[in-house]
């Protein structure tokens, strides 16, 4: 026989003794998941460096256009640049928090909070001549107390299984 198929007939027998024992095959998932966690984490250290660059970048354009010192764009649009940056500082605290412990509760407990930080940022930036915002308000309020009423419970037991 040739050696590629030697290697692949090799390589097809190591699959199968890997999908055979739960032990190895967990692992190599487990490794992967890792893999895919860092992969995210450095992209979204990536998104935050630019986020903040353009930020710095609007935010300098602004301050040094006539006239100086005034800001030409609306301040709700500057703030939703600002809460853009921090929503994904806490998207990537979550994905840190994986990688640190892999307790789902605590994880839960950080993206309750990061969807309450992404709602405040939409209320905040809202348009209010828009007609449809009446309606937008009542969505965003109901989610922000089912938001609220989750964290709430999550928190509780988190607090009840700490030693």
């Amino acid at each position: 026989m040739r050696g590629w198929l030697r290697s692949l007939i090799g390589l097809g027998q190591q699959v199968v003794m890997l999908l055979q024992d739960n032990q190895r095959f967990l692992h190599l998932l487990s490794q992967i998941e890792g893999i895919a966690t860092r992969v995210l984490a450095i992209g979204m250290l990536l998104v935050v460096i630019v986020a903040i660059v353009d930020l710095g970048r609007i935010l300098t354009v602004e301050l040094l256009s006539p006239p100086v010192g005034q800001f030409s764009l609306e301040l709700v649009k500057i703030f939703g640049l600002f809460l853009n940056v921090l929503v994904a500082l806490e998207i990537l605290e979550n994905i840190t928090a994986y990688l640190k412990t892999h307790v789902s509760s605590q994880i839960v407990e950080l993206v309750i909070v990061t969807s309450l930080i992404a709602i405040a940022r939409k209320i905040i930036i809202l348009d209010i001549s828009q007609p449809e915002t009446v309606a937008k308000l009542l969505g965003l309020a109901i989610a922000i107390l089912a938001l609220s009423a989750s964290y709430w419970i999550v928190r509780r037991l988190n607090y009840r299984r700490r030693p």
